[in-house]
């Protein structure tokens, strides 16, 4: 099957050895398309988190498999978010039970989540509690059942960061057994008067959040007027997913979606100033490429690229927290839906939102490649490079690009360890890009470090040998600094 599918893509040529992403070259040197980014340090910007580098887990998924922990700390996670998307309202706490049959791992229990992931990978945790139904499957979520998990919590010391009301409750897809089910004012109402209170009157310090749509982009009208007007509330939660299903188009997934998520969070902030709280903050809980049955667009590097973009807009507009849909648990072939058409780059027989191998061949992709648990996919080396930057206290900084290849770049600087950086993105499947990066003010460099990940890396998968970030030391360089990168390649510049 891997024979098949490589000869369908013999125009994808296989590299003989690992390609070198990025080049230092002379500035006579320079390619048929160049580009410059000159990094104004005087232009301060939004402030840096790490926060930003999570992904979801899900309670179907068994947090007690070898190495888990110390694999999500390795690619960068610092949070997560649990029990998982729409599980969350059908997830009972005290059973360790779905309603309707909806599986859930016996090993992934609240405790067991939190003493072998969380604490040993040092993650942040956020939790979605159950809006949409109550422990008889009934009748809707049960504030005091919420009011008890948070209870429970506290008792046991677990640090939450954020507690959000229900998943994505404004979609007719969302379980929820209210009289008047994805209604904002029942929602409003419910959060208002039993949530949120019963929440507070066990644990003060608690965060506690609602959902919202960015200008009900999937669900009910009006939805975020008014939920933000009428609900109590100490932040805003939103989804995002830059394609629909059997849509996927790689250029236009990395060209163009992800300053549509730029502007869906400014749309969020203007909401929440016509709602009299223009400070609220903003997170991320759950962000991917396609809305649902994910295909090979998935595994692919334009995923990845889009994942490294992706980082780069929420530093820029100062997201505090974020997840990526998911780190380990979901995994799928052609059989089970998702979008293999040959317009799409790549070569691989399954798909899935996993970030992390879940140890394939598995449930939904039985005809996968072996694939080791822990083994990071394309969309890891995203974050593993974003976490060279993504620092806490640092901040973003201007910058103006310029030349010939610019349509082709995506460039994000910011202060980095006492020095600058830029994330870097080269948008051409084909074509090198020749940038030269100039710091306004600064002519020297007393080390310049490069890191980088691109399409040359990922098709060693067509040989399922997944290689990920190669980093080297450039030494002391004089400013401006030239630079190739390579085509579809994302890369970190650290200066000293």
């Amino acid at each position: 099957m891997q024979f098949f599918l490589l000869a369908r893509h013999a125009r994808l040529a296989v590299p003989t050895a690992l390609s070198a992403t990025l080049l230092a070259t002379p500035l006579a040197a320079q390619g048929p398309q160049q580009a410059s980014v000159t990094i104004n340090p005087a232009q301060v910007g939004a402030t840096l988190t790490n926060q930003i580098l999570g992904a979801n887990m899900g309670n179907w998924f068994d947090p007690t498999r070898p190495g888990l922990a110390s694999t999500m700390a390795g690619v960068g996670f610092t949070t997560t978010r649990w029990p998982g998307g729409s599980n969350s309202d059908l997830y009972h706490l005290a059973t360790n039970s779905d309603c309707f049959g909806a599986y859930v791992s016996p090993n992934a229990t609240f405790d067991n989540f939190v003493n072998d992931i969380v604490k040993p990978a040092g993650l942040t945790l956020a939790i979605t509690l159950n809006y949409g139904t109550n422990a008889a499957c009934t009748g809707g979520g049960d504030p005091k059942e919420a009011a008890a998990w948070v209870s429970y919590a506290k008792s046991k010391g677990y640090a939450v960061s954020h507690w959000t009301i229900g998943n994505e409750v404004y979609g007719t897809w969302e379980k929820d057994l209210h009289a008047l089910p994805n209604d904002p004012t029942t929602y409003a109402n419910a959060v208002s008067t039993g949530f949120y209170p019963a929440i507070k009157a066990v644990d003060p310090n608690a965060q506690v959040g609602v959902v919202v749509d960015a200008g009900d982009r999937w669900g009910v009208a009006n939805w975020d007027q008014i939920v933000l007007s009428k609900a109590s509330y100490d932040f805003v939660e939103y989804h995002w997913y830059a394609q629909g299903a059997g849509y996927e188009n790689d250029s236009y997934l990395i060209s163009s979606t992800p300053a549509q998520l730029a502007q869906n969070i400014a749309t969020i902030r203007q909401e929440l100033a016509a709602a009299g709280k223009p400070n609220t903050p903003i997170i991320i809980g759950e962000l991917g490429s396609v809305n649902q049955n994910p295909g090979k667009q998935s595994m692919s590097i334009t995923q990845a690229l889009f994942a490294g973009e992706v980082l780069g807009e929420l530093m820029q507009a100062g997201i505090p927290t974020a997840n990526w849909w998911i780190a380990h648990g979901d995994c799928r072939d052609p059989s089970g839906g998702g979008n293999y058409a040959s317009s799409l780059y790549g070569w691989q027989n399954f798909g899935g939102y996993q970030i992390i191998s879940d140890g394939l061949p598995t449930y939904g992709c039985a005809n996968a490649p072996t694939i080791p648990l822990n083994t990071l996919l394309p969309t890891a080396q995203a974050f593993k490079l974003a976490s060279l930057v993504a620092r806490n206290g640092e901040h973003m900084l201007g910058s103006t690009l310029g030349g010939a290849g610019v349509a082709n770049l995506r460039a994000y600087a910011m202060t980095n360890q006492g020095g600058t950086a830029v994330m870097l993105f080269n948008l051409n499947q084909s074509s090198s890009l020749q940038v030269t990066i100039g710091v306004t003010g600064v002519s020297q460099s007393s080390g310049v470090t490069v890191s980088s990940y691109d399409r040359g890396t990922y098709d060693w998968s067509t040989r399922n040998i997944w290689r990920g970030v190669t980093t080297s030391s450039l030494g002391a360089k004089s400013l401006p600094l030239a630079l190739t990168l390579t085509p579809w390649s994302m890369t970190v510049v650290q200066f000293k």
